[in-house]
């Protein structure tokens, strides 16, 4: 074969591959569980028929083996849309370079208006790089057959919520159910009773390494948690349990409350009665503030085939589809355009966040992935052995003197 016709050969087969990949998008998923997976494969397969000329491939993972494979994709050979979260765990791969800007699809579908209230979670810089799809709230839920049984009201102070703590460990039921197995379930307890504690600026210069872990701020935070573990009231041998794993305990009755987000509702038994309470006020001149995590798709900045994930962005951001999503999901829709599901958890959620003076993400989104990392294990080493604090505090300010220098 002549050079000439060599050339135009190959011309011609990149000009194929060239073709043929720009109508495969592909996802790497981390909605395994049976609820989120149905959700979007429903939604996949719509976003196939009104996209006749895209074929979607989707890999699916389970969700700590993804929060480790994400960062090895991101640097290698990344598919063209990915899950994750906003706040601080966007912006980690943001400051390196390795999520797309998407500002063109934000101003493309006026979601500045529409997803206003999710806006600068999305935002570094002021660019966009990527699409909110829901967000929960996060609170007490309880085993209101319990409660009833023993006369108890839902508590609104912190010291009414030790005395239902009492109350409920004097019948022998454990008050607190919690699993650590896998950390993040004590950050949740760290970050309500930090911003019951010290507020919502406080806890983000914190978690912007702005402040010391040795600060009298965090320790009175400490203080108020030791309360809870001196009083017996969290589930035994808890780092031996997933959060999956410590919900039988509330669901059979041995337990009464799980602080948790609204994720844990579609596993409720019918048989059993339950409900929802804002985190009790610790101190009346501090706001009432409330984790409120938000999950994302993003492009990553070296993927293969953006138009079609711009396409696929656009898609998952307007009302009707987010409302489709999250009645699947039984969460809520950033779109304000959008409607959720008529469900008791998420009306009282609604209520809840539209009233709230403030809201973070979460510990391990709204902090370097270094300090969350240590910060975590640090909270699952003092819920085992509370007398360890002056050392875990210590660790955790050489850690953040390390990671924010």
């Amino acid at each position: 074969m002549t050079l000439k016709k060599l050339l135009t050969a190959g011309a011609l087969t990149a000009a194929m591959a060239t073709q043929s990949f720009a109508g495969t998008l592909v996802i790497n998923s981390n909605q395994s569980d049976p609820a989120p997976k149905k959700a979007w494969a429903e939604m996949i397969a719509q976003f196939e028929a009104e996209n006749p000329d895209i074929t979607v491939k989707v890999n699916e993972y389970d969700h700590e083996g993804y929060k480790s494979a994400i960062r090895n994709w991101l640097v290698t050979s990344p598919p063209d849309i990915v899950y994750w979260f906003a706040g601080n765990r966007m912006k980690y791969f943001v400051d390196r370079g390795l999520f797309d800007d998407v500002s063109d699809v934000w101003e493309s579908e006026g979601l500045s208006d529409s997803m206003s209230s999710t806006k600068a979670s999305m935002t570094v810089d002021g660019k966009q790089y990527g699409v909110p799809y829901s967000y929960y709230q996060w609170g007490i839920y309880y085993n209101k057959n319990l409660f009833d049984e023993y006369g108890l009201s839902e508590p609104k102070t912190w010291d009414e919520f030790l005395a239902v703590c009492e109350t409920l460990k004097s019948n022998g039921v454990t008050p607190i159910t919690i699993g650590t197995k896998y950390l993040w379930t004590a950050a949740g307890w760290f970050d309500y009773l930090n911003m019951r504690t010290n507020g919502l600026k406080y806890h983000i210069n914190l978690m912007d390494g702005k402040i010391p872990y040795t600060d009298a701020g965090v320790r009175k935070t400490f203080a108020n948690w030791r309360q809870l573990i001196d009083g017996g009231y969290f589930l035994e041998n808890h780092a031996s349990y997933s959060w999956q794993e410590a919900q039988p305990p509330m669901f059979n009755g041995e337990a009464a409350m799980y602080l948790m987000g609204n994720f844990l509702t579609p596993n409720f038994p019918d048989n059993i009665e339950f409900d929802f309470f804002q985190f009790p006020v610790i101190d009346p001149s501090v706001g009432m503030f409330e984790d409120a995590p938000t999950d994302t798709v993003h492009i990553p900045a070296r993927a293969k085939n953006k138009t079609d994930a711009r396409r696929f962005l656009a898609f998952i951001s307007s009302p009707e589809n987010q409302t489709k999503v999250n009645q699947v999901l039984n969460q809520l829709p950033p779109n304000k355009n959008a409607k959720s599901a008529d469900n008791k958890f998420l009306n009282q959620g609604n209520v809840m966040l539209g009233a709230a003076d403030g809201t973070a993400q979460f510990y391990d989104r709204d902090t370097d992935p270094a300090m969350a990392s240590e910060g975590m294990k640090g909270f699952q080493e003092f819920m085992v052995n509370p007398d360890r604090l002056d050392k875990i505090l210590e660790n955790l300010e050489r850690v953040r003197q390390r990671v924010f220098r």
